[in-house]
């Protein structure tokens, strides 16, 4: 604990709201303390943690700037909307805070108070004046951060207040149907399916639609649900289909790169290790097994690439034979583990 004198005391007592230790302080030392860590000020400390009295002591007996801003540019009211007290909220903005400030990366306290599923005092800051539409830097507004939270009640009162959110899109052109899909939050999704006309082939910068983002993250209620809404648009014989083929290896997700999409007849395989069921949903959706993209490759040659053993085996088990690509390899040619060579033990090539 810090003792009397030291600097940081003052915002050990505010963090902690002790308001009679912090009074006695303060008058001591005759102000109102110099900045802390990362510039906060006591106003900060005491939002952050949700101390009204506090920060109302603070303001009314030191004339403290509400609008002071740290080292990330957040204000009292970004600290106490992202932590979710409502009452600190409600105080700050009754002292006419500003509603739509930014801290770094053009957050607003709405779009922090969204990361909280903190329905009132998301209420409380739009009935202030707070605009849903405002973007950071990266094209996000608040529904995409509620569609990714994933909370219904709160996106479905964004979208009362703001109707037409749900086809806004972010810098590389992702929609919030695309968030919600990616961190698989099912309730999120029908609510945006329902209030929201998206076409099942939109798709952002790098062609991913948010069929292809649920399948990719294994949200497998969430790809069922998007093809029943869409009618099985994207298993529609004809329909060209794009798929990452590095998705079919052992790589981590933040590696991915769009570069070799090809054109298949009626799926997205998802082969890579742990999607077994992904596959498995497919191909129970009427998948085409027997596609093969622009070199010839099958989904069993992808699988054998990335040695996938149990997605092998579920294709062969499926009826997927083993065939020559372009360069006249087999599947089987691709794998190198045991587990994955035993596969084909009693496969026949076509």
């Amino acid at each position: 604990m810090a003792a009397p004198g030291d600097p940081r005391r003052p915002y050990r007592l505010a963090q902690e709201g002790r308001l009679c230790a912090l009074r006695e302080e303060l008058r001591g030392a005759g102000r109102a303390s110099c900045p802390g860590p990362a510039g906060d000020t006591l106003l900060h400390c005491a939002a952050r943690h949700g101390h009204r009295d506090v920060l109302a002591y603070l303001v009314e007996s030191w004339d403290m700037d509400i609008e002071a801003a740290n080292r990330d540019y957040k204000r009292p009211l970004h600290e106490a909307a992202s932590m979710g007290h409502r009452d600190c909220v409600r105080y700050l903005l009754g002292r006419g805070a500003a509603v739509d400030c930014l801290k770094k990366a053009d957050w607003t306290p709405l779009m922090m108070a969204c990361t909280r599923r903190n329905l009132e005092v998301i209420q409380d800051l739009v009935e202030h004046g707070a605009n849903p539409l405002l973007k950071n830097k990266d094209g996000w507004n608040s529904v995409h951060v509620a569609s990714r939270e994933g909370d219904p009640v709160i996106l479905q009162y964004l979208l009362t207040v703001c109707p037409d959110a749900w086809k806004t899109e972010s810098k590389i052109g992702r929609t919030p149907l695309h968030t919600a899909a990616m961190h698989g939050c099912l309730e999120a999704v029908k609510v945006l399916l329902q209030r929201g006309q998206y076409q099942p082939d939109c798709r952002d910068r790098c062609g991913s639609t948010p069929f292809m983002d649920a399948l990719q993250c294994g949200h497998i209620d969430v790809a069922r649900l998007l093809l029943e809404k869409h009618q099985r648009a994207h298993l529609l014989v004809g329909e060209p289909a794009r798929v990452w083929h590095q998705l079919c290896y052992h790589l981590p997700r933040k590696t991915y790169k769009v570069q070799s999409f090809a054109q298949m007849s009626e799926v997205y395989f998802n082969t890579q290790e742990g999607h077994v069921s992904t596959v498995q949903v497919l191909l129970a959706l009427g998948a085409d097994i027997n596609c093969k993209d622009a070199r010839n490759r099958s989904a069993l040659h992808l699988a054998c690439a990335g040695q996938h053993a149990a997605c092998v085996e579920l294709l062969l088990r499926s009826g997927l034979r083993d065939s020559r690509d372009d360069t006249g390899a087999l599947a089987q040619q691709l794998a190198c583990g045991t587990d994955t060579l035993q596969c084909f033990d009693h496969s026949a090539v076509s």
